[in-house]
């Protein structure tokens, strides 16, 4: 990807090169935060199309979930420990689906992946492009503001 971009030109870079939502979200963010780690990407693959492409959650609000956790989380087996990642999480997600009406990639898009039909409508019209990548945008916007609260 090219250096010296914002992240959320990077993200749409990484999107437009072929990664999914929750990949450009993770890789984005991460890199931000932390630097590069090729297991970043494996990581976030399968959430892109709100999970398997089932249409559930987004996969970019996915991909903020798991940056969430990899900054706010812990290594430790106690449930307070979690806390703080849990309120950032409900804060993310609350305001996502404020700005947005739902999470859910189905609702988002307004098709149902899982139907190939469907997935080929949304291809032909580019959804993703149009769609997706407005939703990347804000995921990794949301998230760097959340995190300069948070810090």
């Amino acid at each position: 990807m090219k250096t010296g971009k914002n992240p959320c030109e990077k993200a749409i870079d990484y999107f437009t090169a072929g990664y999914n939502c929750s990949q450009s979200v993770l890789l984005t963010l991460f890199e931000h935060w932390y630097g590069k780690n090729e297991l970043v990407s494996k990581i976030a693959t399968a959430f892109g199309g709100g999970v398997g492409m089932c249409g559930s959650i987004c996969g970019a609000v996915s991909g903020g979930v798991m940056v969430i956790g990899i900054r706010y989380g812990s290594n430790e087996p106690k449930a307070e420990k979690r806390e703080k990642a849990y309120e950032v999480a409900r804060k993310f997600l609350q305001n996502s689906e404020q700005c947005h009406g739902s999470v859910l990639c189905r609702e988002l898009i307004g098709y149902d992946l899982l139907l190939p039909k469907e997935l080929k409508k949304a291809r032909e019209s580019k959804t993703f492009e149009k769609k997706c990548t407005a939703f990347v945008r804000d995921t990794v916007e949301r998230i760097i503001e959340l995190g300069e609260l948070q810090a």
